[in-house]
């Protein structure tokens, strides 16, 4: 086994539950480009400690369009920045976070820290890539050690080999967060499914460049362009390599990812836990998995002393160690051959950057212009540093009586949660009482992580950002290989302290609220309660209710995966989701594309339960009192509405596409009308039968 190393980079798998569209979604946000004038102005509440009343559109009912009721003069006058492929509160939010980091990191570099220290790290990582003059001068030459290595393969043994000293845990909520990584399998260490006290290791499929399978498979005229495209990018970025021949290998690189592509598990199956708990021997792979040098591959991977691993998608694994053994070597060699390039092309000359943004932004976002350089260099070092910067941010930017704040409103929306379950009608008791034994164990971090990461052991040399990314990457891979077998720490966190996200670890039972989003307009300790509950309240609900949603609620308070329903509490818990999944299947932002109900389940019924927890406990707040009415809107009204506007936010076609295809969370219009489930919305905004939104009360979906 490698030795241990300090963590880098931060792995998310689909049983880890976030609020925001997506971790990419998300994680995209922080390189904003300064808005549009129209847009600062629009994103600015005219109500500094409330409502936005100027963003709302009163021409609308909102039985009718509750979205566009809050958020429809807003969405007029807001235009997207063209570096970006969306933009909205949290993206304004976002913005302030990265002008802070960036602040900070220009700081630390003026400073001149001692050398190996961790502020040196990340002025030292942060210049590197923000000296654009010596990466042209240096060109493709970082990689060349790369390249020679795998144009020198000879032998299939050397190509699993290859492939596994390419292993990495590189699947982050600020980098590349798609489901899917472009190395062959992905690594994530965490909880035994079957064993919560153990870390194991877990593989996943992998081999794409695109999001996802659809990409290579649907067969309607926009997949079959960005396919053109993306063979069209393969040759270039090949060619700008030096690499001979690169249209025809460009071709042999899609062929063969269009076979990993149907070798592939769907996303909606992925996201099905019971089909992910597969323990194998390592001695199994080379029999239930042929074609792919198994011990070689462990070997290379410093995997060879883990006795078991568990395979979450087996007939992905199954049939990508078949491609191994059935596709040509000179294949594959171009197919690392490209991945080597590609995904270094943040640390590489312009041409090299240019041609990324064209496809993987332009293309699959629709975002029209490239952001700065420096955005681009703040995001590589965030992802290499994050607990570095996390630690910078934290001292300059969150204060102890905000965290205070934020814990006390944790735990009135727990306890709220705990009055919902006891009040359940339909659950029996021996299921209520392990529902609410989860709840009582559960742990919740706010703002930043007890203990912090130690990069000391993490070499970051200036002047080298092609090797400073690898070894970012090979240290985060040597630390999660180091946590195999051992005790699980419950309060390790998987989220930076400066995110603008938060998070359910089902295997962990544990939440984090990182710092960042713990700010206005989601935070704002001189607003009133009722937008607070409304806004970062609906946050913590979300969150609390993911370990009790269609995949949390499979998970029991140790974070072992256990049936712990009784028959017709499960059927009963199992129709709503059903009736859920139709609510939102009935949603169509294009003629040819609608929400994908199943998919977006489990962040629906987060929505669903989260906004209702917090209704309620904003409710016991108030001590049987009403709330003020403030500027013509009674509290009722401003919960719902800092609900509303919580999700404000606009998205290029192209980008809204992608969030449906790839996406466990629903649009943010879509988000926002669940409030049609929600009583107390219909009295607070005298919704009648008629409107689109209204729902008769025994359709309602109560799901907790």
């Amino acid at each position: 086994m490698m030795s241990a190393s300090p963590t880098c980079r931060r792995r998310l798998t689909p049983i880890l539950s976030l609020i925001w569209l997506s971790a990419c979604h998300a994680t995209q946000e922080p390189g904003a480009a300064s808005p549009t004038a129209s847009a600062a102005s629009a994103a600015t509440p005219a109500e500094p400690h409330g409502v936005d009343k100027d963003g709302m559109d009163l021409s609308v009912l909102p039985g009718s369009d509750f979205f566009s009721f809050a958020n429809g003069s807003w969405l007029k006058t807001t235009e997207i920045p063209p570096d970006r492929s969306r933009w909205g509160v949290a993206s304004e939010l976002m913005q302030k976070t990265e002008l802070a980091l960036r602040a900070l990191s220009e700081a630390t570099i003026s400073a001149a820290p001692s050398p190996g220290s961790e502020p040196r790290k990340v002025a030292d990582y942060y210049s590197s890539l923000m000296d654009e003059a010596a990466i042209e001068a240096r060109g493709i030459a970082p990689l060349q050690p790369a390249l020679e290595r795998i144009a020198a393969l000879k032998t299939k043994v050397d190509l699993a080999h290859e492939l596994g000293a390419s292993l990495r845990a590189d699947v982050d909520p600020l980098n590349n967060t798609d489901m899917e990584t472009e190395r062959l399998f992905g690594l994530w260490v965490s909880p035994g499914f079957d064993t919560p006290d153990r870390n194991v290791p877990y593989l996943l499929q992998g081999g794409l460049g695109m999001p996802n399978r659809d990409y290579y498979l649907a067969d309607d005229a926009r997949m079959r362009e960005l396919r053109q495209k993306y063979e069209a990018h393969v040759a270039t970025v090949l060619g700008l390599g030096g690499i001979a021949d690169a249209k025809a290998k460009a071709a042999k690189v899609v062929a063969l990812e269009t076979k990993i592509a149907r070798a592939h598990a769907s996303r909606e199956d992925s996201s099905q836990v019971l089909k992910a708990n597969n323990p194998w021997r390592r001695s199994d792979f080379e029999a239930r998995a042929p074609g792919l040098d198994w011990g070689a591959f462990f070997s290379s991977a410093g995997l060879e002393a883990a006795p078991m691993l568990m395979v979450w998608q087996p007939g992905a694994i199954v049939g990508e160690a078949a491609l191994v053994g059935s596709e040509p070597l000179a294949d594959w060699q171009s197919w690392l051959t490209f991945h080597a390039i590609d995904r270094r092309a943040r640390a590489l000359p312009k041409a090299f950057v240019d041609q990324s943004f064209a496809f993987y932004e332009s293309a699959l976002r629709g975002t029209p212009q490239i952001e700065a350089r420096w955005k681009r260099a703040l995001r590589s070092t965030n992802a290499a540093l994050p607990d570095a910067l996390g630690k910078l941010y934290v001292e300059r930017h969150f204060s102890p009586e905000s965290k205070a704040k934020l814990e006390q409103m944790v735990q009135a929306i727990t306890a709220a949660f705990q009055a919902r379950v006891e009040a359940l009608p339909w659950m029996a008791p021996e299921t209520k009482a392990k529902a609410l034994a989860k709840l009582s164990t559960l742990y919740v971090g706010v703002g930043y992580p007890e203990r912090w990461t130690d990069y000391t052991s993490l070499e970051v040399i200036a002047g080298d950002p092609v090797g400073n990314a690898e070894r970012a990457e090979l240290c985060e891979y040597r630390r999660q290989l180091a946590k195999i077998g051992k005790a699980v720490e419950k309060s390790e966190w998987w989220m930076p302290a400066q995110l603008v996200n938060a998070l359910n670890i089902p295997l962990q039972n544990a939440l984090n609220f990182p710092a960042a989003i713990l700010a206005p307009p989601f935070f704002d300790p001189e607003a009133p309660a009722a937008i607070n509950y409304g806004a970062i309240g609906v946050v913590i609900g979300h969150e609390i209710s993911h370990s009790f949603d269609d995949q949390g609620a499979q998970f029991d308070a140790a974070g072992r995966l256990s049936d712990w329903w009784t028959k017709a509490d499960r059927e009963h818990f199992e129709a709503s989701g059903r009736r859920l999944v139709e609510q939102y299947d009935a949603y169509r932002p294009f003629e040819d594309l609608h929400v994908n109900g199943k998919l977006t389940l489990g962040e629906n019924i987060a929505d669903l339960a989260g906004l209702a927890a917090s209704h309620e406990a904003w409710r016991a707040s108030l001590g049987g009192e009403e709330a003020p009415v403030v500027n013509g809107l009674t509290g009722e009204q401003q919960f719902f509405l800092a609900y509303a506007q919580m999700w404000r936010s606009k998205l290029r076609e192209a980008a809204l596409r992608q969030q449906l295809i790839t996406d466990g969370h629903s649009p943010a219009a879509y988000r926002t009308a669940t409030v049609r489930n929600l009583d107390a919305w219909y009295q607070a905004f005298d919704v009648k039968p008629g409107q689109a939104l209204y729902l008769d009360p025994n359709v309602r979906v109560r799901v907790w």
